[in-house]
């Protein structure tokens, strides 16, 4: 695949809201490991207000904020972006959310008497807990996905107060080995339903596992994963390598 002749192009959703777990650091990521490889990647910024095209982008994000933020990001979500979005995700567009981004996938928060309506690209429900109590520290979890060579391990760091729920005929995106995971009880971490992910894991999240990136990058362009010229990830090695000791995996 020649390099100059591809551009990723990323739609990052709410940046200046649903920011506050180095989320910077996954797109930063992303397009150093394009350039290295000759990929042209291009970033725009979707806030409250703005259209989104769903042919415009390969790839779209969506991290975690504030309460307060991430209502305000809800509403404009659902009313302005759910109709691109679900669009995008017909067509085989990678759609990304983390922390309060998978929390605003699915059908809606429940925030004790209070409903955050979510967009329903995926079948699961979110509740805080009822004692306030939050679900924090290291997590491991094992994953398999299509076009990749067996099980893999996604490492980082979860701070979450709602307890997710899946809906039955939903797939969580991988197994839990250290850590809470979406509920605390099921054993399950995250969602993923073709090309529709979301998780809990951030730190953030792609530096900590460059194999994931490069999953994402690969599915966002339509090409097989193990077809991306391979680069020197001594360094991004040494990081995933952290993050699963400080997990205990």
């Amino acid at each position: 695949m020649p390099g100059d002749q591809r551009t990723l192009r990323v739609c990052a959703l709410y940046p200046d809201l649903m920011n506050i777990y180095a989320d910077r650091g996954n797109m930063l990521l992303l397009e150093r490991r394009c350039q290295w490889r000759g990929i042209g990647f291009a970033l725009t910024a979707a806030s409250i207000g703005d259209e989104v095209d769903p042919d415009a982008h390969d790839l779209f994000y969506l991290g975690g904020g504030q309460d307060r933020d991430q209502q305000l990001c809800a509403e404009d979500l659902y009313e302005v972006k759910r109709a691109p979005l679900h669009a995008a995700a017909a067509r085989g567009a990678v759609v990304l959310g983390i922390c309060g981004g998978i929390q605003l996938l699915g059908d809606h928060y429940e925030l004790g008497t209070e409903r955050v309506p979510g967009i329903g690209l995926v079948d699961l429900v979110t509740r805080r807990a009822i004692d306030g109590s939050r679900l924090i520290g290291n997590v491991a979890i094992e994953v398999e996905l299509p076009g990749l060579d067996g099980p893999r391990v996604l490492a980082g760091f979860e701070n979450h107060g709602g307890r997710t729920h899946l809906g039955a005929a939903e797939r969580p995106l991988g197994r839990v080995l250290k850590g809470h995971g979406n509920d605390g009880r099921s054993g399950f971490e995250g969602v993923r339903r073709d090309n529709v992910i979301g998780t809990y894991l951030h730190g953030p999240l792609l530096p900590k596992n460059a194999w994931f990136a490069d999953y994402l990058l690969a599915t966002a362009l339509g090409i097989d994963p193990a077809s991306l010229p391979p680069l020197d990830d001594t360094l991004e090695d040494a990081a995933h390598a952290s993050a699963r000791r400080a997990a205990g995996v």
